[in-house]
């Protein structure tokens, strides 16, 4: 046994990982207690990652054209139709798409061959989906992409405003630490800000409800707050800050008194007050701002507002302030340093950047060989895609992402695909959605396979260090690339035999020339301090934050403390804020505003995580979260089937009535694919609405209608894994679900219209598994089934026919998959799905420990009726946290109901009396 240190492949935290390798399998993780990210600490996604290894799914041979062929004949085939497709249509009909999932090495060798040497601006990632209005906002205040916190300042801050980020669930690692931080410092304020009530409020000291797309007005008033109560640091804007006076004047072209503003954003005008107060009259304040910012076709104006704020108080450059861009992706950073976004050229180098096109052109040349660097910038995200749909596009190479699903106007988005006369596919998983729509497949590295760096959301650079041989013919992609440009002629400049040499010559071309030119002022992202490591530094490289240099060697954990910024004046900027609604309009046809985001278990499309039977428990199925007005209305109710209907196509899931959903608004999670649900894509819900400076779609604000399903049955089928490669059943459903469990899948399925007979139960299962039942027990009068199919006295398939409501705890069911042979006794309780004692656990709440709500409400009716409680009971909420905030709400809501039986109790003894 052997032990690597590592890094988290999930969220844009960046955590540290130590894992345990033992004869080629990866057994456990843990936190890395040196990691400064993490300090130890991981979340339930993290702490499962030795559980989503293994062969099966992977990709492990190249295919051409549907074939499995060898690399050499894969390789020669993708070099020869790109060089086809470029000779006859040119260079700017040639693309790629890339991943923040990329590890930086992988990221600046796709960007040097596609921009440098096939001459094509047309290279973008989805971290256009995620990130590039905050990084059109840092750039246009303070003349660079450039986050200037650490993570430690969350912990400095005596006010932390978190606005558009549901921390406890998507960052629940730096959720943790703030709420550790508040624990520690009473002191310590708290303001959450998101149209939903969510876990991230359990430690919020202000909660504001704001209405959809009002940040930028709520921001924008705070500015003039701050102006009118003479809050402005006068001192700090006159040495450091240029059009404070326009900024001012745009914030005060709308009514900016607190009840205008109140009226606007949909706020009571006492909270909002306190915000603007606690804001204004503190220094120390850290404003986190993620997706619910971002992703709007406002949303580099309402990043602007945010730092407008910060700069106008004097509040960033100090322990504990400034505003604070949360990445989504685990090296989405890194990928905009190496120019993965397509108005980027490298090292934070832009097509505008004085001299920038010659200095990388003159970096990249060799003795041989020159670069041919695009003049202008390419096609952002979605204009690809459109690119692709009018044909000027001809080749598409798309590396560790799935368009298919995650773009807004999904359905389009695979039309386009279908048309691409060449579609190269470069992944790790063999049943993704993008892989039908895929002319060649490259079978690549994953996580525990892959070695390189990457950079979280605080700018600290980690390594990733690949510690299991990647399965069958899987190769890493940095190799790939650099093959590929070898057979196109290009072999001299990407003769790389390591990462840590394509990391090398990153970080010297982040030094080249930086700060010569006085018009283009100083590239604050230089790492050049990191250049010349041998493969032993390298290797060995401890996590360090940028930039990284002769006067930082140690590196750099808070920017602009000398108040000096990136812009060819040196000082920063405050910009005109014109705050715009969303751009979909509600009709009569789509009433509803639909928000979409992630789960607390899940991570992007599910390809990794949804291997882990654990971490499918806490959200088993895709949802609709809506409020009881709405649901009331639409002739939904909790736990019922409905459907969504979007812009591009509709959405099936499971109704969650939630008090803590804005009335007139929706939420569904972006994670279910077709690998794992009938119709549960978001993306074919959204328009494509965008940003007009970052081009970022407006995810956060769609129109849908809802109504319900309403099928004539539903049912649950649990089948041993090897008979789940047929799926007949899906045929025969309206809806069905995927849950893999430990030893077999499940299957939620509903069919038939309401009214409708559910049928003959018996001749479907002939019709769908080719194992007869063996026990059934049925009412017709209720449509009620139970049935079993055993054959050589092993499981292999069970089906109950009713709403999962009545389903039994199914642990005994999963293990009875096993594979061992079934005892008398336990045969006699298949119907039943339990064994004889076995308390059914209820939905699961910790997914750590696989605590499940019974468990807990009966601990809290037995007196443990605090967290710390709970934990020592049942192990809930000691591991990663993230449970805690539920874990306090069934604590509320058990007590509240013994209160009201209480109540009722003295009630009734008064009367009697």
């Amino acid at each position: 046994m052997h032990q690597v240190r590592t890094t988290c492949p999930y969220c844009g935290v960046g955590c540290g990982v130590v894992a345990d390798v033992e004869d080629a399998t990866l057994t456990t993780v843990s936190g890395d207690q040196d990691h400064p990210a993490n300090y130890g600490r991981l979340c339930v996604k993290g702490s499962a990652l030795h559980e989503t290894l293994g062969e099966g799914g992977r990709l492990t041979r190249p295919r051409v054209d549907g074939v499995e062929v060898d690399w050499t004949t894969a390789l020669d085939s993708v070099a020869q139709r790109l060089a086809d497709t470029r000779r006859e249509h040119g260079s700017h009909a040639l693309a790629a798409y890339l991943s923040g999932q990329l590890l930086t090495e992988d990221y600046y060798v796709a960007n040097k061959l596609f921009k440098g040497f096939l001459g094509t601006p047309h290279l973008d990632t989805n971290s256009r989906l995620c990130m590039a209005s905050a990084v059109a906002g840092y750039k246009r205040a303070f003349g660079a992409d450039a986050v200037p916190c650490s993570y430690e300042d969350l912990e400095e801050a005596e006010l932390v405003v978190l606005v558009g980020s549901n921390l406890a669930w998507n960052h629940p690692v730096l959720y943790q630490r703030l709420r550790t931080a508040k624990t520690r410092n009473p002191l310590m304020r708290v303001v959450v800000i998101d149209p939903r009530v969510t876990d991230s409020c359990e430690i919020a000291d202000l909660y504001l409800g704001l209405a959809p797309g009002s940040d930028a007005r709520l921001f924008n008033g705070l500015l003039a707050f701050m102006a009118e109560r003479k809050r402005l640091d006068r001192v700090y804007l006159a040495g450091h800050v240029d059009g404070v006076d326009e900024a001012l004047a745009a914030a005060a072209e709308e009514d900016c008194s607190l009840e205008a503003i109140a009226a606007d954003c949909d706020l009571d005008p006492e909270a909002l007050q306190t915000f603007y107060y606690w804001f204004s009259s503190q220094l120390h304040v850290v404003t986190l701002y993620s997706q619910g910012i971002n992703q709007s076709s406002s949303g580099t104006d309402k990043c602007n507002a945010i730092i407008n704020c910060h700069l106008a108080g004097g509040k960033l450059g100090l322990p504990g302030a400034g505003p604070f861009s949360i990445t989504g992706q685990p090296n989405a950073m890194g990928g905009r340093e190496v120019g993965g976004l397509a108005n980027q050229l490298a090292a934070h180098m832009d097509y505008d950047t004085p001299g920038a096109l010659d200095r990388v052109r003159r970096f990249w040349s060799t003795e041989t060989l020159t670069p041919t660097l695009p003049e202008a910038p390419g096609h952002k995200a979605f204009a690809l895609f459109e690119a692709i749909e009018r044909g000027e596009v001809q080749a598409l190479w798309v590396m560790a992402t799935n368009p298919a699903v995650s773009l807004p106007e999904a359905n389009r988005i695979r039309a386009a695909l279908a048309k691409c006369p060449l579609v190269i596919v470069s992944e790790c998983m063999a049943n993704t959605d993008l892989l039908a729509y895929a002319d060649i497949v490259l079978p690549a590295s994953s996580w525990a396979e892959k070695d390189g760096t990457v950079t979280n959301s605080e700018r600290r650079i980690s390594r990733q260090r690949g510690m299991l041989a990647p399965p069958g013919e899987a190769r890493h992609d940095w190799w790939i690339i650099g093959q590929v440009a070898a057979r196109l002629g290009y072999g001299e400049a990407f003769a790389y035999r390591h990462p840590g040499e394509i990391f090398d010559e990153h970080a010297r071309l982040s030094g080249f020339e930086n700060g010569r030119d006085a018009k283009a002022g100083f590239r604050l992202f230089d790492i050049s301090g990191l250049a010349g490591l041998d493969r032993e530094g390298y290797d060995a490289l401890a996590p360090i934050q940028w930039p990284v240099n002769a006067t930082a060697p140690s590196g750099t954990a808070r920017l602009f403390e000398d108040g000096r910024f990136a812009t060819p004046s040196g000082r920063a900027r405050l910009l005109p804020v014109r705050p715009r609604g969303p751009s979909q309009a509600l009709s009569e046809a789509r009433p509803l505003r639909l928000n979409t985001g992630r789960v607390r278990d899940q991570w992007h499309t599910m390809s990794r995580t949804g291997r882990a039977p654990r971490l499918m428990n806490h959200r088993a199925e895709p949802f609709i979260e809506v409020h009881p007005d709405d649901a009331l209305a639409a002739g939904v109710g909790d736990a019922q089937l409905a459907r969504l209907k979007g812009a591009d196509g509709d959405y099936l899931g499971r109704v969650r009535v939630a008090k803590g959903q804005r009335p007139g608004e929706v939420f569904v999670p972006m994670h279910w694919t077709d690998r794992f649900s009938k119709r549960a894509r978001m993306g074919g819900l959204l328009k494509a609405h965008l940003d007009p400076l970052s081009g970022q779609p407006e995810s956060k604000h769609g129109a849908v209608a809802l109504t319900p399903l309403a099928p004539a049955w539903e049912a649950t089928l649990l089948v041993a894994d090897d008979l789940a490669t047929t799926t007949a059943w899906c045929e025969d459903s309206r809806y069905w679900a995927r849950i893999p469990l430990d030893h077999a899948e499940r299957w939620q399925l509903a069919g038939g219209r309401a009214g409708e007979a559910p049928g003959d139960w018996l001749s479907r299962l002939g019709d769908w598994l080719p194992v007869a039942p063996t026990l059934w027990c049925e009412d017709p009068a209720s449509g009620r089934l139970r049935a079993a199919g055993v054959a050589d006295g092993r499981l292999r398939w069970w089906l109950m026919v009713g709403p999962p409501a009545e389903l039994p705890g199914l642990g005994w069911l999963d293990a009875c998959f096993a594979g061992h042979p079934l005892e008398e006794p336990a045969r006699r309780r298949l119907l039943a799905g339990c064994d004889a004692g076995e308390a059914d656990s209820g939905p699961l709440v910790c997914s750590c420990h696989q605590v499940g709500q019974q468990a807990i409400v009966a601990a809290i009716h037995g007196g443990d009726t605090s967290v710390e409680a709970l934990g020592a009971r049942l192990a809930c909420g000691t591991q990663c946290g993230s449970c805690i905030p539920e874990l306090k709400s069934l604590i509320e809501d058990a007590l509240e109901e013994e209160a009201c039986h209480a109540r009722a109790d003295q009630k009734l003894e008064k009367q009697t009396i």
